[in-house]
């Protein structure tokens, strides 16, 4: 007589704690030591890997520790595994001299890959604003299809909706997340002044409404006055541009136009004024009595100097 229950076979734990996906998941999710020859950058990725003082540190950590965070790659169809989140520390341990690099596998489309990869680069802290602005229209374009995929038939919605998603997974508002989009307009001499902070960004931003011959006769202007737009003067050639009254001419006097620094402006607060003043004293009053009082200091010291 056979024992009751003996053909009874019991789960594992780990069968009993988790769903069929998350075992699936977990099997996925093995880290796996691959050599760096099967290694690809992403397609236009669009981060530089610089060799700079962090990278130094990196490669300094990869020789003594290894890479302590895998990276994430997926399946190639030519063979490999493209990267997409671990670039900078695959160049690090090329140049620590390393041959393998714990990754995990993972199968994502297009889409997925896209918006993980921007994701996980989007925290480091110097990142340039082109790649910013290259980084946020790739995810808003994967967002986009994605959102076009679910049925979201009102272009509008989708738009703003995969902006807002963008500015979520950015840490950044929505509106500064649709400027540097507006930056991927300007043509590339442009956007390289803008990373070498010979630009400023919001009137970058301005200058990004101008169409590339438009931009281009801007350049020209700006470099043959030898000065950099303010926000003002930017918004004027905009509104110049839009009015269809844009030239190299324009240009040229806008960018003539001298500015007012802030240097050359010496502001005393009102409060501080009224302290020497009755309060009787208008604004003008106390003007002028500044004024007698500076030309009198002034005949001083000329009297002085000519002692």
């Amino acid at each position: 007589m056979r024992e009751y229950g003996s053909n009874i076979n019991l789960p594992s734990l780990d069968n009993l704690f988790s769903s069929e996906q998350e075992r699936q998941e977990a099997k996925l999710e093995k880290i796996q030591i691959l050599p760096l020859t099967e290694l690809h950058p992403f397609r236009n990725h669009p981060f530089q890997v610089r060799d700079d003082d962090e990278m130094d540190k990196m490669v300094d950590s990869v020789k003594e520790y290894g890479v302590m965070t895998p990276a994430i790659v997926r399946p190639r169809k030519d063979g490999g595994y493209e990267i997409v989140a671990g670039h900078r520390r695959c160049h690090a341990s090329q140049r620590a001299g390393v041959e393998t690099m714990p990754c995990i596998v993972r199968d994502m489309d297009d889409d997925t890959a896209i918006i993980l990869m921007v994701d996980s680069n989007c925290q480091r802290e110097h990142i340039l604003p082109s790649e910013k602005a290259k980084a946020y229209e790739m995810k808003l374009a994967a967002i986009k299809r994605q959102g076009q995929r679910r049925d979201l038939t009102s272009g509008q919605v989708v738009q703003k909706l995969s902006v807002q998603e963008v500015a979520d997974g950015s840490g950044e508002g929505y509106k500064t997340v649709q400027r540097f989009i507006r930056l991927t307009n300007l043509i590339p001499e442009l956007l390289d002044m803008v990373d070498e902070k010979k630009i400023s960004f919001n009137p970058a931003v301005e200058l990004s409404y101008l169409d590339e011959s438009q931009q281009r006769d801007f350049f020209e202007a700006m470099n043959d006055t030898q000065n950099a737009p303010s926000l003002s003067q930017a918004q004027q050639l905009k509104k110049m541009a839009q009015q269809g009254e844009f030239s190299y001419e324009k240009a040229f006097d806008v960018m003539g136009q001298e500015k007012k620094s802030e240097k050359d402006t010496v502001t005393i607060k009102n409060e501080t004024l009224r302290k020497y003043f009755p309060r009787s004293y208008t604004p003008k009053q106390m003007e002028e009595k500044i004024i007698q009082l500076l030309d009198a200091w002034q005949k001083k010291q000329q009297r002085r100097n000519e002692r």
